[in-house]
């Protein structure tokens, strides 16, 4: 065969565009034995699947056979369960704490607001009575 065509195919090769036809060409090429120096790397290549081909696999295999798991499972589920109960009877007992803190929080907070108003009244109310005071004293 022509070395310009095997290079040419070479080269299809390896960008993955040849047919099945060329790739037998390339196949045929490399197991004759007479091969351009400088395309001995591929070879290997080549002549490893033509080998591979003749294998057989000669030995058995061994299956393990499954182990009854109902009660591994029945345990497992179990488990599983009350682990989802624990975590919903403790969270449900964290959020509680948590509502009641935010609670105390919006009525320490009103409390507050409403002290200082009452504070601002009872300031507004001593000189209002003061006032009323100099009022009777000057008036008697």
């Amino acid at each position: 065969m022509e070395l310009a065509n095997i290079e040419k195919l070479v080269e299809k090769y390896l960008n993955a565009e040849t047919s099945l036809q060329e790739e037998a060409t390339l196949k045929n090429y490399f197991i004759e034995g007479t091969i351009a120096p400088h395309l001995q790397e591929y070879e290997s290549l080549f002549c490893y699947f033509s080998n591979t081909k003749e294998e057989i696999f000669t030995k058995n295999i061994q299956l393990e056979t499954e182990k009854p798991r109902g009660k591994k499972l029945k345990w497992l589920s179990v488990a599983a369960s009350l682990a989802v109960l624990v975590s919903v009877f403790f969270g449900s007992q964290e959020y509680e704490k948590y509502q009641q803190k935010k609670t105390f929080a919006q009525v320490s907070y009103a409390l507050n607001m409403l002290s200082l108003n009452l504070k601002k009244g009872e300031r507004v109310i001593a000189k209002v009575q003061t006032y009323e005071n100099r009022i009777n004293t000057i008036l008697e």
